[in-house]
């Protein structure tokens, strides 16, 4: 990355600082729904085993109907996703924390259980790749990282970015979106504030409102649930609607592992008249490639 590129970013990280500075009165976190203290639970430490597991199982149950509620919002932004990436834009996840880990494991999981390109999805965590083992103290404040990683990637206008932050306040996310904005890709949030600065921003916000938490300010509860969630319902589809997917079988998978080669051979005998010996040849003959195999298959078929 240039010394230009650098000082334009940490240019542009201030600025958004300086536009979007709130009242004091809206920074106090106690006027943020992810740090309500829940009622029911304020004896939590005095409860049994069997009650506490009652209570947080209780809580999470409300996420799944939190999502169910922004099941538009998800279809706009799975609208957005697909086109992108069928265009050859790039996905970016951006995140900090549980949210950033999030972000980071389902596009991890992307291109083997769908064989798209690893660089086609990619994950920026605050912290870097240390905060995907544990916590990097600060990291979420830094409005710097962020846009600075994004411009070294070369984020464009093609591309997009989909902002994780359950309170919808994280610096490090407010200056990514800022600069995908500058740049004129694409903007989706994944928040649980309908009122944070993230979902005013954001082109797309996936607000799931899951409210206070049974320990309070835990977001890792039940709003990173619904979060997860949220994730594996827009990276799922866009695979779906991009054809990854063949029926509902894993048509573009990598077969890494033992288990997964015996999917894959599984797959080629379920959509083809072939036996398990002749379809574990056919994927060998294609370097374990199961779309490719298929791909061969069909074109002799169609001779």
């Amino acid at each position: 990355m240039t010394k230009k590129l650098i000082v334009r970013s940490l240019v542009a990280a201030q600025a958004f600082m300086n536009r979007h500075r709130q009242p004091k009165r809206l920074r106090m976190a106690r006027n943020r729904s992810t740090e309500a203290v829940l009622e029911t639970s304020r004896d939590l430490d005095r409860r049994s085993t069997a009650e506490i597991l009652a209570a947080v199982h209780a809580e999470d149950a409300k996420a799944v109907a939190a999502v169910s509620e922004v099941l538009p919002q998800v279809e706009r932004a799975v609208d957005v996703l697909a086109c992108t990436l069928g265009g050859g834009g790039r996905w970016f996840y951006v995140g900090a924390g549980t949210s950033g880990r999030m972000g980071a494991l389902d596009c991890a999981e992307l291109p083997p259980t769908f064989g798209i390109e690893p660089s086609r999805v990619q994950a920026v965590v605050a912290g870097g790749s240390r905060a995907l083992s544990r916590a990097v103290e600060g990291a979420e404040d830094d409005v710097y990282e962020g846009p600075c990683e994004l411009r070294r990637r070369g984020l464009g206008a093609g591309d997009a970015v989909v902002a994780i932050s359950a309170s919808g306040h994280t610096p490090f996310v407010l200056s990514c979106l800022d600069t995908a904005h500058a740049v004129g890709a694409r903007t989706i949030a994944v928040t649980c504030d309908p009122h944070s600065p993230l979902a005013e921003a954001a082109e797309i916000a996936i607000v799931t409102e899951t409210g206070a938490e049974v320990i309070a300010g835990s977001t890792r509860m039940k709003a990173g649930l619904a979060q997860k969630m949220v994730l594996h319902l827009l990276s799922t589809t866009v695979m779906v609607r991009l054809g990854y997917v063949k029926g509902n079988l894993m048509t573009h998978l990598v077969p890494g592992s033992e288990k997964l080669r015996e999917r894959a051979i599984r797959i080629i005998e379920s959509t083809t008249e072939l036996d398990a010996e002749q379809a574990a040849r056919l994927l060998d003959e294609h370097g374990g490639s199961v779309a490719t195999a298929l791909a061969s298959l069909e074109k002799h078929t169609a001779r």
